[in-house]
């Protein structure tokens, strides 16, 4: 799987989700993977879909990391 490269434009229920991918930064950060694994599952059950710029679909089952206004996610 590749991950794909984007600009990121929060939503304003982003502050309530900057936690989750703050825990999901420092445990990929400080190498505990058992943490990220739990943080990577906690915001899949946020139910969160990526809505593409163009006509697609929005995407609904991906890995995301965000970092200010980049994102990369993978299907």
């Amino acid at each position: 799987m590749f991950w794909t490269d984007c600009r990121f434009e929060p939503a304003p229920a982003w502050e309530g989700l900057r936690p989750l991918f703050a825990a999901l930064r420092d445990a990929w950060s400080q190498g505990d993977r058992a943490a990220a694994l739990a943080a990577d599952e906690a915001i899949h059950a946020e139910g969160l879909s990526l809505v593409p710029s163009t006509d697609e679909a929005p995407i609904t089952d991906f890995l995301i990391r965000i970092e200010g206004n980049k994102a990369r996610f993978r299907r």
